[in-house]
């Protein structure tokens, strides 16, 4: 068991906002990546899922990314949202090849399925699982119709990626539909109101924990995620944790505390990179 069994981190680096909190004041976009691998563990790369970056961009992203840094992909929307699974092996091929070049840096990627993709598509989906190259690159599958949380379909598809070693995203936006006031109502990109089963299905789990901006509105979910992450660390079960608001000014010091309600339960996570930062900005405050 070692600390590394933890990485926690945002699901975006380059926002502008940040500059002068989380950020040194006078951070200039292209040094965002530097800044944010001095502080958090890792990130996930939700620009994968809208346009490819060249070579020479993941080569640059991985420069700067230190040891035990992790860059968890988003599959490009052309393969999830506007391909038929089983057409998308060339371009499933093409987007693998190029997230290689992140080396050692590079984790799970994350495999998010539309709405509309049901229990229907099941036997589509178990092709594509099967097609795969699972010892290469580990797979990280978030699904969103609410069929997949039905007993039977659910069963069938945990079983069936625990076979293949394809951790479950666990999406928790509880927070955010915890009142009669939404955050994200103005948002282009809704983030589902669905169940949360905290299942594993493989040796690492990927959790999007969607928090409200109002601090007081997370403590009661924070603190049952603080008890399942400490306990799967303990087993030694990896952990990628993302912390997301809808108003993003907040998620950094959201995950900031987050890592510290975890050592107050004495969880085996050491210290964040953000601790040994000399003269930090100041920090928007929880309390």
């Amino acid at each position: 068991m070692t600390h590394a069994k933890l990485s926690l981190g945002c699901a975006v680096w380059a926002y502008r906002p940040w500059v002068g909190e989380f950020y040194p004041h006078g951070t200039r976009p292209d040094q965002m990546l530097e800044r944010y691998v001095e502080r958090l563990t890792c990130v996930e790369g939700n620009t994968t899922f809208y346009a490819l970056p060249s070579q020479e961009v993941v080569e640059k992203w991985a420069e700067v990314m230190p040891g035990g840094f992790h860059f968890l992909p988003k599959l490009s929307r052309r393969i999830t949202h506007e391909s038929d699974l089983t057409q998308a092996g060339a371009l499933t091929e093409h987007f693998l090849e190029r997230m290689t070049h992140f080396g050692e840096a590079l984790g799970p990627v994350l495999v998010q399925l539309p709405p509309h993709f049901g229990p229907h598509r099941f036997e589509e989906l178990k092709r594509y699982i099967r097609s795969w190259p699972h010892d290469a690159h580990r797979m990280a599958l978030e699904v969103r119709h609410a069929g997949w949380w039905e007993a039977a379909p659910e069963q069938a598809l945990c079983e069936f990626m625990q076979e293949h070693g394809v951790g479950r995203v666990l999406l928790d936006t509880r927070p955010i539909y915890s009142g009669e006031d939404n955050p994200q109502a103005l948002s282009e990109r809704k983030k589902p109101e669905l169940p949360v089963h905290p299942s594993l299905t493989a040796d690492f789990s990927l959790v999007r924990f969607i928090q409200h901006p109002d601090p007081e509105r997370n403590d009661a979910y924070m603190d049952q995620w603080v008890k399942k992450v400490a306990l799967w660390l303990e087993q030694g079960t990896t952990v990628y944790f993302f912390s997301h608001c809808p108003v993003e000014d907040h998620s950094p010091a959201f995950a900031r505390d987050f890592h510290r309600r975890l050592q107050a339960v004495g969880a085996p996570v050491g210290a964040l990179p953000w601790d040994a930062v000399k003269d930090p900005p100041k920090q928007l405050g929880l309390f």
